[in-house]
């Protein structure tokens, strides 16, 4: 989605507030609750219809404002506005969750769009989770080891040698000061389906 135009990002969470509401029998309230009111009663309706406490998942919760940084000020403190009062309704639903999950490539400041949030807890370079979001040595080692001999055939070399091209190509990143080395997903899963080492992940944006 591309938040850069004027009314998109309120366009996307009604999209979805509306999905959610018809799949828990709500009335479509586009017109009669805010925003936030609206993710209150889907969150409460989700805990009731399952009897379980919602899981609330967020990825790239910052794309809004990232589109629009340095471009349109107006636009930006619009979405901030927006995400501040939508991301708020998760203190006063805290009895429907179980955790909320939210992920972004920047670390804005809590009083700017968390205000009014339970105090979020960074995990980015915590230890416990650091293979969260990747996979390990020990993992593609357990796990890939079909696909890996497959490639190395192509390659017309030995596994190992392959498991050392692999690592060198996408084994790259640390989140925590164990310094545990994590593979990009997104790369090598795909290298290990098309059997190419190439730069996947680099290709998905602009770099």
């Amino acid at each position: 989605t591309n938040f850069t135009n004027p009314g998109e990002l309120e366009k996307k969470l009604n999209f979805y507030l509306a999905e959610w509401e018809q799949k828990y029998n709500l009335p479509v309230r586009e017109n009669e609750l805010g925003l936030g009111d609206r993710f209150i009663k889907i969150l409460e309706a989700a805990h009731l219809h399952t009897g379980r406490r919602a899981v609330v998942l967020v990825d790239e919760y910052d794309k809004p404002m990232l589109d629009v940084l340095d471009v349109d000020t107006n636009l930006e403190d619009s979405h901030r506005n927006i995400l501040k009062a939508f991301y708020s309704v998760f203190k006063g639903a805290d009895k429907h969750l179980q955790f909320v999950l939210l992920t972004g490539v920047t670390k804005f400041s809590q009083v700017s769009v968390f205000s009014g949030f339970n105090q979020p807890k960074d995990i980015s370079m915590d230890v416990r989770y650091e293979a969260l979001c990747g996979i390990t040595q020990e993992e593609i080692v357990k796990y890939f080891t079909e696909p890996v001999s497959q490639m190395a055939v192509e390659y017309q070399c030995t596994p190992e040698e392959m498991y050392k091209l692999l690592k060198k190509q996408y084994d790259g990143y640390h989140f925590s000061k164990r310094m545990t080395d994590i593979y990009n997903p997104f790369s090598l899963l795909n290298a290990l389906d098309k059997m190419s080492i190439d730069d996947y992940w680099f290709s998905t944006g602009t770099p």
